[in-house]
């Protein structure tokens, strides 16, 4: 396991360091295809997912959202978004990273989640808690913990006006922030998050690791997390009188 999450962090600096100082707006075009998961893919999406691959594909298959199942199946599976939030990285909107699940026996045992825009970098294993650490320095650093929640994050919020109208007659103060994995990383800062949408294993898989221990309800279109239960609660009852 350690060598694994060795090869993540090796794999998201070398996506933070390009990143960062080589790249340029041709890298930020679309390639003209849809990706695996339905959306279309840039080419910084593609360059990014071809370091994960040569990182990770020995530990076992690959399955990104950008190309599917990249190598021979096997019980084990590593399951990328190359760049989650890409649209956020084209338009210079600084919440965008990476998410890697590894999955053994259709469980997830290990996730590694990167703040491009940052160079935070957190992982999780069955062992061990959830460690930070500043992918500039490679030192590992402490997680405030947020006891006084401000905010609360949905995700793909412009998919449900409806939801949206319900959560303002409450006022509930929500963002959107456009990076899924990112958000379900850090989902114990927030009063709530929400994601309304197909919810696809790129998306979601690292993230619910990462939220264990946290209410968690998924259902065919959402998924809420929440620290406190009232407000998990609240927000489930608010979306069964939809």
């Amino acid at each position: 396991m350690k060598a694994f999450i060795q090869d993540c962090i090796e794999a998201n600096k070398q996506i933070y360091e390009y990143i960062n100082t080589h790249i340029s707006s041709t890298d930020l075009e679309n390639t003209g295809k849809l990706g695996f998961g339905g959306d279309k893919s840039l080419i910084i999406d593609l360059k990014a997912e071809t370091i994960f691959i040569n990182y990770l594909s020995k530990y076992g298959t690959i399955y990104s959202e950008e190309s599917g199942y990249t190598n021979s199946k096997s019980k084990k599976r590593i399951i990328i978004d190359p760049i989650d939030g890409s649209d956020n990285l084209a338009s210079n909107l600084p919440y965008y990273g990476t998410s890697v699940a590894l999955e053994i026996d259709k469980k997830v045992i290990a996730a590694v989640i990167c703040n491009l825009a940052t160079g935070i970098l957190t992982y999780k294993t069955k062992e061990l808690e959830i460690t930070k650490i500043d992918l500039r320095t490679m030192q590992k650093i402490d997680s405030l913990d947020i006891q006084d929640e401000k905010v609360a994050v949905f995700e793909r919020a412009y998919k449900n006006p409806k939801l949206c109208q319900k959560l303002f007659d409450n006022s509930i103060k929500y963002r959107s922030l456009g990076a899924i994995a990112l958000t379900l990383c850090d989902a114990r800062n927030y009063s709530f998050v929400l994601f309304y949408g197909s919810l696809r294993e790129f998306d979601i898989a690292a993230g619910i690791f990462m939220c264990e221990g946290l209410n968690v309800y998924r259902g065919d279109e959402f998924l809420i997390v929440a620290k406190n239960i009232y407000n998990f609660n609240l927000i489930k009852d608010t979306i069964n009188k939809l």
